[in-house]
């Protein structure tokens, strides 16, 4: 069964674009080097200023936790961390049909 996540990041305001380029690179990376991910997608929220939601879905549970130890993630956690206004909220789902 596909998993989605659903995880909403606040940045510190006037630290958007810096966010946006740092995650850009690691959404190429993750849709070169991971098979079991099937979309990585940052979106901007027009309703809250600094907001943003990033959407993934997953093969299965393997490739969400493979996604979790990839270097190029772990690598850029310390980049995307320095703009973020605190811990992402991060919300799993079962995909349906």
């Amino acid at each position: 069964m596909s998993i989605a996540v659903v995880a909403t990041i606040r940045v510190k305001p006037g630290h958007g674009a810096e966010f946006e380029a740092a995650f850009t690179a690691l959404a190429k990376q993750v849709r070169a080097n991971e098979p079991g991910n099937h979309v990585y997608q940052l979106t901007r929220s027009r309703a809250e200023a600094d907001t943003y939601k990033v959407l993934e879905v997953y093969a299965d549970d393997a490739a969400l936790a493979a996604h979790r130890d990839m270097p190029h993630f772990r690598e850029a956690g310390p980049l995307l961390g320095a703009v973020m206004a605190g811990r992402p909220e991060i919300e799993l789902l079962d995909a349906i049909g």
